[in-house]
């Protein structure tokens, strides 16, 4: 056994092979804990990189080996079209990890998206996964040249063009994201994911094909595909932000730029955000104040995302509702019988559609 491949299990970290697939055996909870009590410091960064990839499965067997040798923890999806990355690094390993990602030939050089706003606890576990897609668009890309996208832009360049009179600024995001944090003014459809944003965003804008449209994301890699899509639907002058917002605030930092941006940027780690300016632009979902929180219910049985502040947080254990309180305090026994018997909000409402203040929906009894 290398010594690499010692060192991984002693982390907890690597995984036995299964024919050819490589994963985690250590318990997620273990995994959490041990993150949450490090005192290690690491670097969260995002990637991505549309690439043709022959064999998506072999490719991702090697990534996993390749990065688990440098302790990245993260999700990772790879696919036919490229591979897309939010992960994080020891920051004391960071240039090694640099030279293993630049090693592979196609991602050599790649632009990493470091956070913004980071206590290093953004993942706690290495998980890659092949998919269909590196982001699920429902698009037919057979139908058009996804290499001919929008041009991107600088910082400067946001900022001049949105200063323009008749720019329209559009958030590819779905929204929950757009609900704590937005460029002032975008359009902001109201769709839970990006395969909906498509049509929508299109139909919105359908008598402005003529206008001068700027898109942003997280790091970039939605408006990729998107600005494609809509140069191929006969829009003439689209723009997207290049790196997404977490690139667009470095550069503001960098150059010391007013940055439009304002609120939060959401994140889909165990962050689930990162600060940009000091603006709180949400409410809590259960008693309405301003708050930009987003957490997961407690009770797993619900899981749903919603945003609360501190107060209804100790006052609801946490917990979305009445219901959800009630069931977390029962006996694990009964808790194990009524599972699956009593409908919480995370099977009645899509991701982030907890609109219901005062935590009243339903109860136990």
């Amino acid at each position: 056994m290398s010594v690499s491949l010692k060192r991984a299990i002693a982390n907890g970290t690597m995984l036995e092979m299964s024919g050819k697939r490589l994963f985690n055996l250590v318990n997620n909870e273990e995994l959490k804990q041990r993150m949450r009590s490090s005192d290690q410091l690491r670097t969260t960064l995002s990637f991505y990189k549309y690439w043709q990839i022959a064999d998506p499965h072999q490719f991702r067997d090697q990534l996993y080996i390749t990065l688990s040798k440098v302790n990245v923890y993260g999700r990772i999806y790879v696919a036919s079209e490229g591979v897309n990355g939010q992960i994080s690094v020891p920051s004391d390993q960071l240039e090694a990890f640099k030279a293993a990602l630049f090693s592979i030939p196609f991602l050599n050089g790649i632009r990493l998206n470091i956070a913004i706003d980071d206590d290093g606890k953004s993942f706690f576990k290495l998980k890659i996964k092949v998919r269909d897609k590196i982001v699920a668009d429902g698009l037919d890309d057979a139908s058009f040249d996804v290499t001919k996208r929008g041009k991107h832009l600088s910082a400067p360049e946001v900022n001049e063009i949105m200063d323009r009179p008749g720019t329209i600024v559009v958030d590819m995001r779905n929204h929950y994201e757009s609900e704590v944090g937005y460029f002032e003014g975008a359009i902001r459809p109201d769709v839970e994911t990006f395969r909906e944003a498509l049509p929508a965003v299109e139909d919105m804008l359908s008598d402005k094909k003529d206008s001068e449209i700027i898109m942003y994301c997280t790091g970039g890699i939605r408006c990729e595909k998107a600005s494609a899509y809509y140069l191929h639907r006969g829009f003439r002058n689209v723009f997207m932000i290049d790196g997404g917002i977490i690139e667009y605030t470095r550069q503001c930092e960098e150059h010391d730029l007013p940055n439009k941006f304002i609120g939060k940027n959401f994140v889909f780690d165990e962050r689930l955000g990162e600060r940009i300016s000091k603006d709180i632009v949400a409410h809590c979902h259960q008693c309405g104040k301003p708050c930009d929180t987003h957490t997961n219910c407690a009770n797993d049985a619900c899981h749903i995302l919603f945003i609360q502040c501190g107060e209804c947080a100790e006052k609801h254990h946490h917990c979305c509702s009445d219901a959800c309180s009630e069931f977390i305090q029962l006996p694990e026994e009964e808790r194990n019988t009524l599972r699956g018997k009593v409908e919480f909000n995370g099977s009645k409402f899509g991701k982030g559609r907890y609109k219901a203040f005062n935590g009243k929906t339903g109860s136990l009894a």
